[in-house]
């Protein structure tokens, strides 16, 4: 199974996803913002990252930028979840190199499905 950084600054949607994920076998890294989100996932090189877009310090789709964008961590793909629904969001968001984009709350089965699509 995969290793999944998880990055959000609410601690009932960190919780919720990681039990999603963990739920499937996965392993589970959380980080509570953009920055720790950055950091953590060059000391644990997760195999894919769901990343929250509205939190402090930095926000997801720069933090999405930083990590699509650098060579280290380029080919790590990024899954944005986030309540932000409107279709500029998600556009802004692939252009920051997002992989998938997701609606919070997200299904259970939606958010699987996107991660099995973006593993493959």
């Amino acid at each position: 199974m995969a290793k999944i950084l998880v990055v959000d600054d609410s601690p009932t949607q960190l919780t919720n996803l990681a039990k999603i994920v963990e739920g499937q076998g996965h392993q589970v890294i959380t980080a509570v913002n953009g920055v720790e989100g950055i950091e953590r996932a060059r000391s644990e090189r997760p195999d894919l990252i769901l990343m929250d877009v509205v939190m402090p310090e930095l926000n997801g789709f720069q933090a999405t930028r930083k990590i699509t964008r650098d060579a280290e961590l380029g080919g790590i793909p990024v899954i944005l979840v986030t309540t932000k629904d409107q279709e500029t969001d998600k556009v802004w968001g692939e252009r920051q190199g997002a992989s998938g984009y997701i609606v919070k709350p997200p299904r259970e089965a939606e958010l699987l499905a996107e991660i099995d699509r973006v593993l493959r």
